[in-house]
């Protein structure tokens, strides 16, 4: 019998305890600093979201900044001459279609539609408009990490083809919507503290009953 999503919420609820939504920053700070979390970790990025916080009193003078400038203040997010770039353009277009930098208007609409807005925004794909959503906004969407996405292929939860951008919105058609969060949170931890890339801890995995990969780790 295979895993489906309300065992693994059941058995890994169990296992790492609730899950419980709160906002972490406004949509704004949420998306740049998203954006700092690429190709780097989320230590890093918030190093980098901070000082540049810090150096910058709003984000019209992030937007102001000389670009070699605002990478050097972002340096230890990695990819600095790249992103600081990415941010000003993030934050002209935005300032140009919402007249501001307050994106809780998002939060009125439907989901597919708020992911098209943020997606349409210069270097923001699925992952990033997602992380947006779901931890600024309390809304359905459900990122897909590296964890997630291990744990989800060796579930059997997506097909070995399914891309990981592809995998946002089949991995969120699986579970109601108030349940999203939690089953994305609950992966990412098992990810990390069990279904690890390498050396799985099979022996002690909540879910290893239905887990199809199980034998392949197996010594």
């Amino acid at each position: 019998m295979k895993a489906d999503p309300s065992f693994v919420i059941e058995q890994l609820s169990a296992a790492y305890g609730p899950v419980v939504w709160s906002p972490r920053l406004e949509p704004i700070d949420e998306l740049i600093f998203t954006v700092l979390t690429q190709h780097t970790s989320d230590l890093n990025a918030e190093r980098a979201f901070q000082k540049m916080r810090g150096r910058y009193r709003s984000w019209e003078e992030v937007m102001a900044a000389r670009p070699e400038e605002l990478a050097e203040v972002i340096r230890t997010g990695g990819l600095a001459n790249q992103k600081s770039v990415r941010i000003q353009q993030i934050l002209f277009e935005i300032r140009a279609k919402a007249g501001g930098f307050d994106l809780r208007f998002l939060g009125l609409m439907p989901l597919p539609k708020a992911k098209a807005w943020l997606t349409a925004l210069p270097g923001v794909g699925p992952k990033t408009a997602a992380v947006t959503l779901a931890f600024s906004l309390g809304m359905p969407a459900m990122p897909v990490d590296t964890h997630i996405y291990r744990v989800a292929g060796r579930l059997g939860l997506i097909r070995k083809k399914t891309s990981v951008d592809d995998a946002h919105d089949v991995l969120e058609r699986m579970v109601p919507p108030g349940d999203v969060f939690r089953f994305h949170v609950l992966l990412i931890q098992h990810g990390r503290k069990t279904c690890r890339a390498r050396s799985p801890l099979c022996g002690s995995c909540a879910l290893s009953a239905r887990c199809p990969a199980r034998r392949s780790f197996k010594s």
